[in-house]
């Protein structure tokens, strides 16, 4: 299973996708992972940052979207004053 994890002042927003089925050309699979590219492509051009984190690893900082990954956490611009 891979998730992409928003940050945001809600907290975060998540989506799910089944890799296997993914790799089977399962339609709803296919669908989750369309639309986490876009979400992620999205917060990107925002000035988010995108985490790759997988179990036993540390963080790793990524700019393209990798269906392979555990997680990706997004994490957004911090506007300081």
């Amino acid at each position: 299973m891979g998730i992409l994890r928003v940050l945001s002042k809600r907290g975060d927003d998540n989506l799910i996708w089944d890799e296997k089925k993914l790799q089977e050309n399962d339609s709803e699979a296919l669908a989750a992972v369309h639309e986490a590219e876009r979400i992620f492509q999205k917060e990107r051009a925002r000035g988010s940052m995108a985490f790759r984190v997988q179990t036993g690893q540390p963080p790793q900082r990524i700019d393209q979207f990798d269906t392979t990954a555990e997680q990706i956490v997004m994490v957004p611009r911090v506007y300081g004053g």
